[in-house]
């Protein structure tokens, strides 16, 4: 009776095995690649070869072609994305996804959505790029944290979440891009080996294995701190939402906002007009028809982005700590990340090194040369952040007592990339002053808090998607007070 019951245990073992192994659990995710052959997918644009070795896609390099792209013959909208990615140093790469081939688009060029496989000293794996497109959307300078996820010579884990205009990125656990964009809702998903131009390149490989999607019952990552890149106006995602961002303009009225040195909002001179703020062209005199505005409330620690468009010719800026005691009726006097058409206005040629020019901090240092700019017509990207560089916290018993401001580290940015920093406050800065404009006006840049203003210099701008949140500083340093 003991032997039977033992035998009937150990036969209920192997049938429940057996079960679990002939009708595997659906956890509702699909195999892209079946690990045997290129079922479901179709080469397109180039001609480096794909094969199939070890349950794994290879992807070799070749002279004279362009972009080769592995693409799934079925194409998905919303979608979970699980792989895994290998790839020669020498070589750089990308996975497609919400991405098209047409006849009337650049002679069926694959273009759309690549996330990006950088295996090269810029580290920018991760990064969403916008192939034959717009170029980069979101480059992984903005979330420095990513940059070092991706392991060269190694298997890495690519996570990819596109669930309706959002699409973010996680590299072996590591978030890193995070993106919302509705220019394209579907399309196929790509692997692409990128075109190469030197000998040494021919015959490095990319491999990708474990290609799984899930397309139902889709749920978003929790939120992180990666910095957003928003490209729908006047929005913002639940995730800026949780990271405190709050809209300086909703894109259809005003408030929050009056005329510099005024109680309300200036009577001509600017208005609302397709979602965008638009100060009107009135000669190109300075604040000599509408005059500039401000916010109502004032900021210390702060991020604050924009898009901004210049006509041509068009001359503005972005203040920042205002204070209003200086300057003269519809105008102030403060911090300025400069807004101007380089190639056409005079004033970038004035001034020192170029410290008139776009981003640059207005008359005290030049952007960087080689920043991004897109012409008159089209919207670029602002970001100013100014974050505290020695701040301390003062206890009294057990009961905090004071903040003591001590300086605050200054970046401006242009289309997600950094053109300059300095430490207001610091003897350089100082010096800085002392041979600008401003040396007349007391304590320059050195207010602890103060409005933005958007500057009306007689020519047509527009603003919109004008956003801004606290900074998170690190935690503060904290001792006795004696």
């Amino acid at each position: 009776m003991k032997r039977y019951t033992a035998y009937a245990i150990l036969l209920l073992g192997v049938l429940v095995v057996a079960a679990s192994v002939d009708v595997p659990k659906d956890d509702g995710w699909q195999d892209l690649f079946n690990g045997a052959d290129l079922t479901g997918w179709t080469q397109l644009n180039g001609e480096a070869p794909y094969t199939v070795e070890n349950g794994e896609i290879v992807g070799t390099s070749v002279m004279d072609t362009p972009n080769s792209f592995l693409a799934t013959e079925q194409r998905y909208g919303d979608f979970l994305l699980s792989l895994e990615v290998k790839v020669d140093p020498a070589l750089n790469s990308g996975i497609q996804i919400r991405s098209n081939s047409l006849p009337d688009y650049l002679e069926g060029r694959v273009h759309g959505y690549q996330v990006e496989i950088d295996p090269s000293e810029r580290a920018w794996s991760g990064g969403v790029y916008d192939e034959a497109r717009r170029g980069w959307l979101y480059p992984v300078e903005l979330n420095p944290a990513c940059r070092s996820a991706f392991r060269n010579g190694a298997w890495n884990h690519y996570y990819i979440e596109a669930i309706g205009p959002s699409l973010r990125t996680w590299i072996n656990g590591v978030p890193c891009a995070d993106l919302i964009d509705d220019m394209t809702a579907e399309g196929f998903i790509a692997l692409q080996v990128h075109s190469i131009r030197q000998e040494e390149q021919v015959g490095k490989q990319i491999r990708w294995r474990n290609i799984r999607i899930r397309t139902e019952d889709l749920a978003q990552r929790p939120w992180t701190d990666a910095h957003v890149v928003n490209h729908i106006p006047n929005h913002l995602s639940p995730q800026e939402r949780s990271q405190g961002w709050t809209l300086l303009f909703d894109g259809e009225t005003t408030a929050g906002w009056r005329g510099a040195g005024k109680e309300a909002f200036p009577e001509k001179g600017w208005r609302v007009e397709d979602g965008a703020l638009m100060v009107e062209a009135s000669g190109g005199a300075e604040s000599q028809y509408g005059g500039d505005i401000v916010t109502e409330e004032e900021y210390g620690m702060f991020e604050l982005s924009l898009e901004f468009m210049l006509t041509e010719g068009a001359n503005s800026g972005i203040k920042y700590f205002i204070t209003e005691q200086y300057g003269s009726a519809g105008s102030a006097i403060g911090l300025e990340y400069q807004l101007l058409d380089d190639d056409r206005h005079p004033d970038a040629k004035m001034g020192a090194a170029g410290n008139r020019t776009l981003a640059s901090l207005y008359d005290l240092i030049p952007a960087h040369p080689n920043k991004i700019v897109h012409p008159p017509g089209r919207w670029n990207r602002a970001r100013l952040i100014v974050k505290s560089t020695r701040t301390d916290t003062w206890l009294r018993g057990n009961n905090i007592e004071t903040r003591v401001f001590r300086g605050a580290r200054v970046e401006h940015w242009l289309n997600n990339r950094k053109v300059l920093e300095y430490e207001r406050g610091a003897q350089a800065f100082d010096a800085l002053v002392a041979r600008s404009k401003y040396v007349d006006w007391e304590g320059f840049g050195h207010w602890q808090q103060g409005r933005i203003l958007l500057q009306d210099h007689g020519d047509e701008v527009r603003f919109r998607s004008i956003k801004i949140r606290p900074y998170r500083s690190p935690a503060s340093r904290t001792r006795d007070q004696l």
